[in-house]
C-alpha cells in the first residue's frame, strides 16, 4: 500500500479544513448587523456554520489519528479486527480506522 499517497491526501485535507475552520471562526467574530431581520438570518447562518465547524473538528481529529497510524506503521490495518482495510475504502475515506465490515457492524450497533 502506498502510505505516502494517503499521507499527502490527509495533509491536504487537513490544511483545507484548518483554513475553512479559520474562516468560520472569523465569521463568528465579525460584528453583527443591527437590523432585526438581518440578525435573524445571521443567527440561522451561525447555526449552520457551527455545525460545519463541529463536523470539521471531528474530521480533523480523525485525520490526526490517521497520520499517527501512518507514523506508527499501522495505517491501513483495521483498529477493530486487525485485518487490512481495502484501498477502495481508504480512497473513499482515507482517515477511516475501520475496514468496511467492522464499520458496518459498528454503525448497526450505534
Amino acid at each position: 500500500m502506498d502510505t505516502a499517497k494517503y499521507e499527502t491526501i490527509l495533509r491536504t485535507r487537513k490544511a483545507e479544513l484548518e483554513s475553512r475552520l479559520s474562516r468560520i471562526e472569523q465569521d463568528f467574530t465579525t460584528p453583527r448587523n443591527p437590523d432585526d431581520d438581518d440578525r435573524a438570518v445571521e443567527r440561522n447562518n451561525d447555526e449552520v456554520l457551527e455545525e460545519l465547524g463541529e463536523t470539521g473538528e471531528r474530521e480533523l481529529v480523525a485525520i490526526d489519528a490517521a497520520l499517527a497510524r501512518i507514523a506508527g506503521g499501522t495505517f491501513g490495518i483495521c483498529a477493530r479486527c486487525g485485518r487490512p482495510i481495502s484501498e477502495r475504502r481508504l480512497d473513499a475515506v482515507p482517515h477511516t480506522p475501520l475496514c468496511q465490515t467492522c464499520a458496518e457492524e459498528v454503525s448497526r450497533k450505534g
